[in-house]
């Protein structure tokens, strides 16, 4: 079986690393392309996993449609005398036109019902989705989804970055971080280039924030992009993170998350770090999600999120069972299946 698997976001990597192992393994044939965005190559590269670099990553809406086209262009040229038998990809836009038009089956993992414009060009040429049912799929459905076509499952799609996750405990050393204070809270800025959030780059949610709780505890800054480390660089007990790192043993080692974002936010809550979501967009259903178990609290109020941090630095919440759907075995047996039956 000959599998192409797209990755157009950092996370990505993390979420379909697994798979690529274990179809390899299997003696599966594995194309990897990937868009030259944030920590893509790096990560790739950090996991050993052979990729074509494809395209990068549009600011405006211009540049973004220009260069999505663009790479259309270019994949359709790499993927057209492969032979593939079944593509794979989480919110590319790419992938599902190529495979649709090209008339490979196509799985898509989705799990942002807000992506507007995403959604639309993507759902109509899907042959499966693959969605938790935190999501209301009658959303999906106005985007051109076939309901036939939906997979549930129970949890989020952070469940597959750590099927193979190892913690470190010595991350701090590792990284030669200076603390000064007992406590330390990790922090994401927003996706401020993400089409789906209108926001300033040069601006972040977290900086009030970080002014007050920096006096209290060591702040450490995991930036998407150069422009976001600089909002941050020279200011007592921060330190910023510079990707690729082990995210996943820093969230683990923490007292607390504070996100502007969404996939770091849920992989805190996955590790049961106690974690607070300012997430400047609508909140999406899968952090509603954590947020109904009481795994994340939700606050675009300043002091709100101030006050909150000081209260889980101090009591941090008790651990929580949560129970879920094996992911990572949705998604092989799903890929075998339209490899054999097209559908």
């Amino acid at each position: 079986m000959k599998v192409w698997i797209d990755i157009s976001n950092a996370p990505h990597v993390r979420f379909f690393k697994d798979v690529i192992k274990y179809l390899e393994r299997e003696g599966e044939d594995v194309i990897v392309t990937a868009r030259q965005f944030g920590d893509i190559h790096k990560l790739l590269e950090m996991y050993e996993i052979d990729f074509i670099s494809v395209g990068k990553h549009g600011v405006s809406l211009y540049d973004k449609l220009r260069e999505s086209t663009q790479r259309v262009y270019n994949l359709v040229d790499i993927i057209h005398d492969e032979k593939v038998d079944v593509a794979l990809s989480k919110h590319s836009i790419e992938l599902p036109r190529i495979s649709f038009g090209l008339g490979i089956p196509s799985l898509y993992v989705l799990d942002n019902e807000k992506a507007l414009a995403a959604n639309k060009l993507t759902l109509p040429l899907c042959d499966r989705i693959i969605a938790p049912n935190s999501i209301d799929f009658w959303q999906l459905m106005k985007f051109g989804a076939d309901p036939n076509t939906i997979i549930p499952y129970e949890g989020t799609s952070e469940l597959m970055h750590f099927k193979s996750f190892k913690y470190n405990d010595n991350v701090f050393d590792d990284l030669n971080l200076k603390l000064n204070h007992p406590k330390t809270i990790l922090m994401r800025p927003e996706p401020s280039l993400a089409s789906y959030l209108d926001v300033d780059c040069r601006k972040s949610v977290l900086s009030p924030i970080v002014d007050e709780l920096k006096n209290v505890a060591n702040i450490l800054i995991l930036p998407r992009f150069k422009e976001q480390s600089e909002i941050f660089e020279g200011i007592d007990n921060v330190s910023i993170l510079k990707p690729p790192v082990d995210t996943s043993s820093i969230i683990r080692k923490c007292d607390l998350v504070i996100g502007a974002g969404g996939t770091m936010n849920r992989e805190a809550a996955l590790l049961q770090t106690p974690v607070i979501s300012c997430y400047p967009g609508e909140t999406l259903s899968v952090d509603q999600y954590y947020v109904n178990k009481g795994l994340m609290y939700r606050s675009n109020d300043t002091g709100d999120v101030i006050q909150r941090a000081l209260e889980f630095l101090v009591n941090p919440h008790e651990k929580i069972d949560v129970k879920t759907d094996d992911l990572f075995q949705v998604i092989i047996d799903n890929l075998y299946d339209l490899a054999k039956n097209g559908k």
